[in-house]
């Protein structure tokens, strides 16, 4: 039989380590349908002395054992390969991760696999998540490796804990931190790497903290302010008229206006699907916005001229770049939205630091504050729950409690 796969010794020069090395991987290729994976070794090295090492025929002394090291590791993990009945990726691993106590319970390599999937998945922003929360637990670690079985609900206490008094960092942070690494230990339950006594999450162990429900919706007489007041600089123009483009379109998220195309525009609605749930809810239905006179405006003082139905109706990323470079370019967007209309606000008394996210929290709030169901709001906002959507209501406001108090004996 034919084997369809190819097993060498990689080095890794995506990420040189502290000590200036790279990691040496394990390669595993399958040329039918070109997919590989790395998996890590205990070897690592400069470029220079992986060449004397390994792409050589002759190596010097120093450099042999070395080399019949590597040697070793690649038959190894030939013969594993070569006894299972078909290969594939998932069954080689589970074989190697048996046989191998120094890469069974790497915590860091199945960060890598997850980052890299969410990037081949598009989904960068989730990608960037994961890297951020591996860098902050490595940095606690205060190394580059980091194995399952140290990690108890005594050791995530000792993290929070450093988080929360040395780095000063809230609870909501160490919240986001610590979800992805909870997913990490699932995957790896799941695949059989490693045992469910392992999990040190849950009742009567370690609870992650619940993020902190702050209301970040302005009043109707704040909005009411803000969008009555002309600006005094073109910057506060264009990111006021963006922020309230989000508001007026159901709290629409900012990845949503820059992937609209001119084909979602359908009558007097924008109808569209959102970006966060169409890849794990394929038959989620489209959401759909009714445009209005200054949305309307919107589209026509910033979309492109170039009305072509496939086209971008708004030039906020270029989608001809990389996925990493789209993430980045709107960020930055939306970085300057922040700057601008948040200065705008406070030159008008609005004290808060305004983002783009309280356009979506005063959207759900002031529907809501008028009359609107929660019903109507969570369908509005395309949450799959009402749950979610009452996370976005910042209450009553004083006035109407005192007003319903007053009615309650009006019988």
């Amino acid at each position: 039989m034919t084997k369809d796969y190819i097993i060498s010794i990689y080095l890794d020069v995506r990420r040189k380590k502290a000590n200036g090395k790279y990691p040496v991987k394990l390669r595993v290729f399958i040329p039918s349908i070109r997919r590989q994976k790395l998996y890590p070794t205990a070897f690592e090295f400069v470029e220079s002395e992986f060449k004397s090492i390994w792409e050589t025929v002759k190596p010097r002394s120093e450099h042999k054992e070395a080399q019949m090291k590597l040697k070793a590791l690649e038959l190894h993990a030939n013969e594993l390969a070569d006894k299972l009945p078909y290969f594939t990726l998932e069954k080689f691993e589970l074989a190697l991760y048996n046989k191998s106590h120094s890469n069974r319970g790497d915590v860091v390599n199945l960060y890598h696999d997850a980052i890299d999937q969410y990037k081949k998945n598009n989904q960068i922003g989730t990608a960037s998540s994961y890297e951020l929360s591996l860098a902050s637990l490595l940095e606690f670690q205060k190394r580059d490796t980091l194995h399952f079985t140290e990690i108890s609900s005594q050791w995530l206490k000792d993290y929070e804990r450093h988080m929360v008094d040395v780095k000063k960092r809230s609870s909501t942070t160490v919240g986001i931190y610590l979800r992805p690494l909870r997913a990490i230990f699932n995957t790896a339950i799941e695949n059989g790497i490693i045992s469910p006594d392992l999990y040190p999450f849950g009742r009567r162990k370690y609870t992650i903290p619940a993020p902190t429900s702050t209301k970040k919706a302005l009043t109707k007489e704040q909005l009411k302010l803000l969008f009555e007041t002309m600006p005094t600089t073109p910057e506060q123009t264009k990111a006021k008229a963006f922020w309230f483009f989000s508001y007026a379109c159901n709290g629409m998220n900012f990845k949503d206006i820059a992937n609209l195309r001119y084909q979602d525009i359908i009558g007097d609605t924008i109808q569209f699907r959102r970006a966060k749930t169409v890849k794990t809810n394929t038959s989620q239905a489209p959401v759909v916005v009714y445009l209005n006179d200054y949305t309307r405006k919107v589209i026509d003082d910033y979309g492109n001229t170039n009305k072509s139905p496939k086209n971008y109706i708004f030039s906020l990323v270029d989608h001809t770049s990389s996925s990493e470079a789209m993430h980045t370019q709107l960020k930055n967007f939306i970085r300057f939205i922040n700057q601008h209309f948040s200065k705008f606000a406070k030159e008008h008394g609005v004290e808060e630091q305004v983002s783009t996210y309280w356009a979506r929290h005063s959207f759900a709030t002031n529907a809501i504050r008028s009359g609107a169901s929660m019903e109507f709001v969570s369908e509005a906002l395309s949450h799959s729950n009402l749950n979610t959507t009452k996370k976005y209501f910042a209450g009553f406001e004083d006035e109407k409690k005192k007003e319903i108090s007053n009615k309650m004996l009006e019988f």
